[in-house]
């Protein structure tokens, strides 16, 4: 359940591949090792409504850190948040930065309350451009880019994202896990599509 191998097992062609994978272990080896296509973040007890800005979700997060890095899994250490970088003369925050130490690489998270633009992808960009060039050590790899949001159009971002570097992701975050009928709802609607 924490894992949430219940939702990759019910949405997985691969069911055999997945449950090995849990039992083992992932390596890992590339970006796509540790970005996951959906974040649970239960854990900071936000609204579903709207009632919440980004500032609160960043500021929940920080205030529930050390269950965020279990979050995100294995190798995250935290570097700041609203991590401030000036390109002539304009300042930019990065709302959160933290260092992968297994892929030796900062990763970069932006936040977004509801659905992300086209103009987000841009930025994520030129943040992954400044890391690169203005803050890696010679022994560092490329950064990673999430940009973290409610909601994710897959079209969008596949066009925005088109010829652009590899290590930026959208990955969507849910404030809860479904509840049980739901849940058995999701895997009943796979498993009669599977057949």
């Amino acid at each position: 359940m924490d894992t949430s191998l219940y939702l990759r097992l019910a949405v997985s062609k691969d069911k055999e591949g997945i449950l090995s994978l849990a039992k083992q272990g992932i390596e890992i080896q590339r970006p796509e090792d540790v970005i996951k296509n959906t974040y649970t973040l239960e854990f900071l007890n936000l609204p579903e409504l709207d009632r919440y800005t980004e500032g609160d979700l960043e500021q929940r997060i920080i205030d529930n850190l050390q269950i965020f890095l279990l979050e995100l899994g294995k190798g995250f250490t935290f570097v700041g948040r609203q991590y401030k970088i000036t390109v002539n003369n304009v300042q930019y925050h990065v709302d959160l930065v933290f260092y992968h130490r297994i892929l030796k690489c900062f990763v970069l998270i932006d936040l977004k309350k509801n659905s992300v633009k086209h103009e987000d992808i841009g930025q994520m960009n030129m943040y992954l451009g400044y890391f690169a060039i203005e803050e890696n050590m010679p022994d560092d790899n490329a950064p990673i880019g999430i940009i973290l949001s409610k909601n994710k159009d897959e079209l969008l971002v596949e066009y925005a994202t088109y010829g652009m570097d590899s290590n930026l992701f959208v990955a969507k975050y849910e404030l809860y896990l479904p509840n049980r009928k739901d849940l058995e709802r999701l895997v009943a609607n796979i498993l009669n599509n599977n057949d």
